[in-house]
């Protein structure tokens, strides 16, 4: 029996309903959505979707769930609270959920695990103003620290809960390999969502190996062998089903610094990335400095998620070579994030942040995520931080 790991998100959902609201709960498969429902917060009625009887039995004839839950509850004193799972395998339960909220009559918690579904439909039900949207990511450090995971560990197996709670790294492995091969088979042919499988596959080869660098496209493009667009199209089916997160570059500069504009993305968990890349576990140093840069971005996403949709993680490059890993950009007012794989950084590891501060000068703050053991200041402004302490950057005032 694999341990259950509380989530933070929890406090989340928690004041979300407190206010009345319902929630859309989006992540991809096997982040823990179900589990975190059903065993921290305790809906009173609950359907998943994902159940294949369950399924059938509903898809052709929504209505019979309508008339279910108008019984079942009567049987509650107050509007109780129903969890739907996986609810964009019949996205007009959508209609129902509106009409039980709009009559006060129930709240609902709707889970799902592809965006591309959901928005599919033309004249589809994602009930503006009545639901607010919560995002499931894979484990937090701050989640699983008394598992006590490496650096190594989280960069090569990836931080789902499944697979950290699994002791075995053979079993992990085979975890791993059957995830990307069961997504492919039931998220990309089952829904259609791309024509030629073959070109999705080698592009998803490519695009896990590039994860967290700047994009070109016309170079795809040649090594998949699709056009541009298509590659465009493909990053946005990935984005859509949630398997990698889009970081946009800063592009205002106040002394004309020509700066990149494209955008680059990040694999939503780093296990999942070295599968789709066929990758081995035995990778190079400097492979595994990029993919930590990689995990710090996927933290920082992850927090802001967590704590305000106001809060973006961008980064910046100028053409000439300086470039911040991660910026965030709080109503533009920007943090800058370096990251290094040493565990004594210096001052020529921040002469990039020096040259960021310069260019926008109301910086307070920047830091150098590392693995330093202990925090400690390189000047007034900034800080080398562990990065098992990230979350600290969003806590400080």
């Amino acid at each position: 029996m694999k341990p259950f790991i509380p989530r933070l998100l929890e406090k989340n959902i928690r004041q979300t309903l407190e206010r009345d609201k319902s929630i859309l709960l989006l992540g991809p498969r096997q982040t823990g959505k179900t589990t975190l429902i059903e065993k921290q917060i305790k809906p009173d009625i609950s359907y998943s979707f994902a159940h294949v009887a369950t399924r059938q039995r509903y898809e052709q004839n929504p209505a019979l769930l309508e008339r279910e839950l108008e019984e079942q509850i009567k049987m509650f004193s107050k509007p109780p609270l129903i969890f739907i799972d996986e609810v964009q395998k019949i996205p007009r339960v959508m209609d129902i959920a509106q009409y039980m909220i709009d009559k006060q009559k129930a709240q609902f918690i709707l889970s799902g695990s592809s965006a591309r579904k959901l928005k599919a439909g033309k004249d589809l039900n994602l009930l503006p103003g009545r639901v607010v949207s919560l995002h499931m990511t894979p484990l937090l450090y701050q989640e699983m620290h008394a598992l006590n995971p490496t650096i190594e560990q989280l960069l090569l197996y990836g931080a789902l809960p499944g697979i950290v709670t699994d002791t075995e790294p053979s079993l992990q492995e085979i975890d791993l390999y059957s995830y990307v091969s069961t997504y492919l088979e039931e998220e990309i042919r089952a829904e259609a969502l791309v024509r030629n499988v073959g070109s999705f596959s080698r592009f998803l080869q490519i695009a896990a190996g590039e994860a967290g660098r700047q994009l070109n496209f016309t170079r795809l493009s040649q090594d998949v062998g699709v056009a541009d667009t298509t590659i465009a199209n493909y990053y946005q089916i990935l984005e859509d089903c949630m398997l990698v997160l889009r970081i946009d570059p800063i592009t205002n500069s106040y002394t004309q610094r020509r700066l990149v504009k494209s955008p680059k993305y990040l694999f939503f968990d780093l296990g999942v990335r070295r599968v789709c890349a066929n990758e081995s576990i035995g990778l190079p140093k400097k492979i595994m400095a990029d993919l930590f840069e990689h995990y710090i971005g996927n933290e920082l996403v992850y927090q802001s998620q967590l704590r305000s949709p106001q809060i973006k993680v961008r980064y910046w490059r100028d053409t000439s070579g300086p470039e911040i890993d991660y910026v965030l950009d709080i109503a533009h007012r920007y943090i800058p994030i370096e990251v290094r794989w040493t565990d004594k950084p210096d001052m020529n590891d921040a002469r990039h942040l020096k040259k960021f501060i310069e260019e926008y000068p109301d910086i307070e703050r920047a830091y150098i995520v590392c693995q330093t053991p202990n925090r400690y200041k390189l000047n007034e402004q900034i800080m080398a931080l562990p990065w098992q302490e990230v979350h600290l950057i969003f806590d400080t005032p």
